[in-house]
């Protein structure tokens, strides 16, 4: 039994790689895909997916937080660094009209142009959504049949999941399932097709029951995996079996298991 954090930030944990990695391979956690946000952390993205193959594999983006920083220069590296092998996906990418780090328009324009990136090397995206979501559909809608990817630590309503599954994206869920006042995000995971789901840390943050208070890390997704196991009504195997060749086909340079 193995499995693979879709969405996990080394760059971001307290403990080193090597510790990390060590840790999650003691849980069964096989790969780790570390995400990229901005400008800060996609140098250390590749060098991570590089140093440490063949257990991590990154993916390039500018989360919405961070769009206003999104120059000609930002985008031209990253296109520069997509047919690197060690890189599966765009992301973290999307909408976050929470807290407005950048301006709205300015996180539409810069989401699409990193659709358009995905498009054109065929790679998956990690989308992030957060009180924007008939927005984050209306541009996923611009780029149907052409892009597809996860919705990454889905926490939105059944009407986002149910228009994210239409339009062939997968759901990926975090520590928060497990949180006391998570009603609504369990009944959403006991609608999503096993074959159309995933489980992420998106460590050091989200960090699952009974250890919230704590730094998240990867080697602590199968409480995670437990609770959806349950949710969803089967074992923990045939979760981990699952959601493991989910990420397989959606993420296809990562390999075969």
């Amino acid at each position: 039994m193995t499995w693979i954090d879709v969405h996990t930030h080394l760059n971001m944990l307290e403990n080193d790689a090597e510790a990390v990695i060590a840790a999650a391979h003691a849980s069964n956690v096989k790969h780790l895909i570390t995400i990229g946000t901005g400008a800060d952390d996609l140098e250390k993205v590749i060098a991570y997916a590089t140093k440490y193959s063949p257990t991590v594999f990154g993916t390039l983006g500018y989360h919405p937080h961070e769009a206003k920083d999104f120059t000609p220069e930002a985008e031209k590296f990253i296109r520069d660094n997509l047919n690197n092998q060690r890189i599966v996906g765009v992301g973290e990418i999307g909408l976050d009209y929470y807290y407005n780090h950048s301006p709205h328009e300015v996180q539409r324009d810069v989401f699409r142009k990193q659709m358009k990136l995905a498009a054109d090397f065929k790679l998956p995206v990690e989308i992030h959504s957060r009180d924007a979501e008939e927005d984050t559909i209306q541009i996923l809608k611009e780029y149907e049949g052409r892009v597809r990817g996860l919705m990454h630590c889905f926490t939105g309503t059944q009407w986002l999941a149910d228009q994210a599954l239409a339009l062939g994206y997968n759901i990926s869920i975090s520590g928060v399932v497990t949180f006391k006042n998570a009603d609504p995000l369990r009944a959403v995971v006991k609608s999503v097709p096993l074959d159309r789901l995933h489980i992420e840390t998106d460590a050091p943050f989200l960090t699952p029951a009974p250890f919230r208070g704590k730094k998240n890390e990867p080697a602590l997704m199968v409480h995670t995996a437990q609770v959806v196991a349950e949710v969803k009504g089967v074992t923990i195997e045939e979760l981990a079996k699952a959601t493991s060749e989910n990420a397989m086909k959606l993420f296809s340079r990562i390999g075969v298991i």
